[in-house]
């Protein structure tokens, strides 16, 4: 499995799925995906921006749910998901080593932009109801910090790939070598 994180904004999902139309024989699944599916299962959330704001307690029960899952799956795996959350009570590890302890990573890859990028991004999105833009560069920090935790953990290497604006193609090549 490979796990492609990034912060909201940075275009992680529009290059996976720019790779995915590109052509390629991994299979892609979309970790916020599941949760909310188990989140809304269980009337924790109505839309995907609540699940940042639940208890860090019921986030846990979600992960594990989630790690059960992908643990069962088989072949080539594009995991999509977020290196920390932004929650109310602080920045949480989007895979805390209890859920990382079950799988075979590969690779480990995050993908980032610069602040002003990000920024626009987020102001173009009137689909999501985002965080404030105030901590970005902290949050893009924090995620480089887990990074490592999450390489150092797993044994898996990591990568990062700068999305940068009007160069997604470059970004999308840049991952194609990596798989």
């Amino acid at each position: 499995m490979i796990i492609v994180m990034g912060l909201p904004g940075a275009g992680k999902s529009t290059l996976l799925s720019k790779l995915k139309e590109s052509g390629t024989d991994y299979e892609f699944v979309n970790y916020g995906d599941l949760m909310l599916k188990i989140e809304i299962g269980k009337g924790w959330v109505k839309t995907r921006d609540e699940m940042r704001k639940l208890p860090i307690e019921k986030q846990k029960q979600a992960q594990k749910l989630v790690a059960a899952w992908l643990a069962k799956q088989n072949g080539k795996l594009i995991l999509d998901t977020h290196c920390s959350v932004n929650t109310p009570s602080g920045y949480y590890p989007g895979l805390p080593f209890a859920f990382l302890k079950g799988l075979a990573i590969e690779k480990l890859i995050y993908v980032t932009a610069n602040v002003d990028e990000i920024i626009a991004r987020r102001q173009n999105d009137p689909s999501r109801l985002r965080d404030s833009n105030d901590n970005i560069a902290e949050h893009d920090s924090m995620n480089r910090c887990y990074l490592a935790a999450y390489s150092a953990f797993t044994g898996a290497p990591s990568v990062i790939i700068y999305n940068k604006q009007g160069k997604l193609d470059e970004a999308v090549e840049q991952m194609k070598k990596l798989l």
